[in-house]
């Protein structure tokens, strides 16, 4: 089998792509990662020894010039694609998102495709991407209403990487030199950082240090700032601080330690904080599409999470943290409530699911014969 995957950007598409390469790599499949030329994805796939071809790629918005150099790179990367796609002739297609996946779903739209949307409420190039899917795989049902008339939905959970869950808390612990007597609060903005939870933590450090530890990622952005809190740290709170612009072999055991987690509302936080039974204080992202909001209001509702508006993040974290820390036992509900969330089969399922689509006949445009 040769499949070939697109997934744009980091982390929300990236990891659980990474996580389905991983289970079908194991059937002696042979992958080929199409992304977006200067891509964030290149490195964390070449990490992995994972071949990667970039195409130009980027997003049609705006008005007047901006819009005339999106359609042109949407061009470029169709053309890109179909030399790709006519030499490397892939069985299957495997798409988590991104725009650089629209170009490259037309190029090849007669070969069997699967989606995978790595949030509860699928973005604008998602929703495109799923007229071109045989079948689209779903983190969880509450993503099927919005795709009322796609008639090949399958609720598979989010895919986590592999080894991610394999740290014992003892390992972990002695990764990053913390105490076992004392609770830990994982700040986490994504691979570049989240500016407003980063300094609205930064401004509470010393309260929050008197009473618990704290791993704070700050992402490549705030990774200056966030360095010499660090190096300027009393020498009795020390100990109790440890910051990283980001993690990942490490990441597992990030989360391990953690006894609570303030972040945004990305992916990671519907995919991967239920595998460790985290709870959460979930910061949305303000100044784009609403997907984190919806996200977090999913979490919410399971009663998984608590979410804390964006500009509310200065009055309200700290009492909020200390709330939380100092109540082991709605905790210990939240975390119950996130551990109901896990499905950590999920890479294998749809390793299968794209094996059995290949598997399929065709009709004579070369679509599934099942689709209408």
């Amino acid at each position: 089998m040769r499949l070939l995957i697109c997934a744009g950007g980091t982390g929300g598409g990236v990891y659980p792509a990474l996580s389905v390469c991983q289970a079908v790599k194991d059937r002696l499949a042979d992958v080929l990662w199409i992304g977006g030329e200067g891509g964030m994805e290149a490195e964390l796939v070449q990490r992995e020894g994972i071949p990667y071809q970039a195409i130009p790629a980027s997003a049609v918005h705006g008005v007047g010039l901006r819009t005339l150099v999106g359609l042109g790179n949407a061009v470029r990367g169709y053309i890109a694609a179909r030399k790709i796609i006519a030499h490397y002739k892939p069985d299957a297609m495997f798409f988590t998102g991104g725009y650089v996946a629209v170009p490259v779903a037309l190029a090849g739209r007669h070969i069997p495709t699967l989606l995978y949307v790595p949030d509860i409420e699928p973005g604008w190039a998602l929703k495109t991407l799923a007229r071109f899917a045989d079948e689209i795989a779903l983190i969880a049902d509450d993503s099927r209403t919005y795709f009322p008339a796609h008639p090949r939905l399958v609720t598979t959970g989010h895919p986590v990487r592999r080894g991610l869950a394999t740290w014992d808390r003892e390992a972990a612990l002695q990764e990053f030199g913390f105490r076992p007597d004392m609770p830990t609060l994982l700040i986490f903005g994504g691979s570049r950082g989240a500016r407003a939870i980063n300094r609205a933590v930064i401004n509470i450090l010393p309260q929050l240090l008197t009473e618990m530890q704290v791993l704070h990622l700050s992402g490549t952005l705030d990774w200056d700032e966030a360095r010499t809190v660090l190096e300027t740290m009393p020498a009795e709170l020390a100990p109790r601080y440890k910051a990283f612009p980001y993690l990942h072999e490490q990441m597992g055991a990030a989360y391990t330690v953690a006894d609570l987690v303030l972040s945004r509302a990305g992916a990671s936080s519907v995919g991967e904080f239920p595998l460790f039974g985290l709870p959460a204080i979930l910061v949305p992202y303000p100044h784009a599409w609403r997907y984190q909001k919806v996200n977090a209001d999913y979490l919410t509702r399971q009663g998984a999470a608590i979410m804390l508006p964006n500009d509310e993040l200065p009055e309200k974290v700290l009492p909020l943290v200390q709330g939380l820390m100092r109540d082991a036992s709605r905790r210990e509900q939240m975390r119950a409530a996130m551990l109901s969330l896990a499905q950590p089969d999920a890479a294998e399922r749809i390793a299968g699911l794209l094996l059995k689509m290949v598997s399929k006949p065709r009709d004579v445009k070369g679509r599934q014969s099942s689709r209408m």
